[in-house]
């Protein structure tokens, strides 16, 4: 069973940079789809960005494309997620997400994804 163990988070400032770790545990198969959503109080889960195994040019949510950016290792099988110029609409819980197979489904749906990280919380003060 694969499991994924987030790292990174936690308080910071409007303006500051945070990089966030996704660490894949007990994987023995490929993955096709790597990808991060947040979750905000009161709000769905939104898709924040997405790599596929086989296209090198990640899928941004738009709105936020100039400020994060994923990217992944493959040697330690880790994901992650580096936003810039933190806002405090930024506030949310992140999860990594990945998928073993394509299931059809679109990279910013997160029923196209088998497994999730446990969450790291993120709070940007203004």
């Amino acid at each position: 069973q694969v499991q994924l163990v987030q790292t990174g988070g936690g308080l910071v400032q409007a303006g500051d940079s945070l990089r966030l770790s996704c660490k894949a545990q007990g994987r023995t198969r490929g993955t096709y789809r790597w990808a991060w959503f947040r979750q905000a109080p009161g709000k769905e889960r939104e898709f924040v960005a997405a790599l596929t195994w086989n296209n090198p040019t990640p899928y941004y949510k738009e709105s936020l494309k100039d400020r994060f950016v994923i990217s992944r290792d493959d040697a330690s099988d880790t994901l992650f997620l580096d936003i810039s110029t933190l806002e405090p609409e930024d506030t949310a819980v992140y999860y990594c997400t990945d998928a073993d197979i394509d299931y059809g489904v679109r990279a910013d749906r997160p029923e196209g994804y088998d497994y999730w990280g446990q969450g790291t919380q993120v709070t940007v003060s203004s």
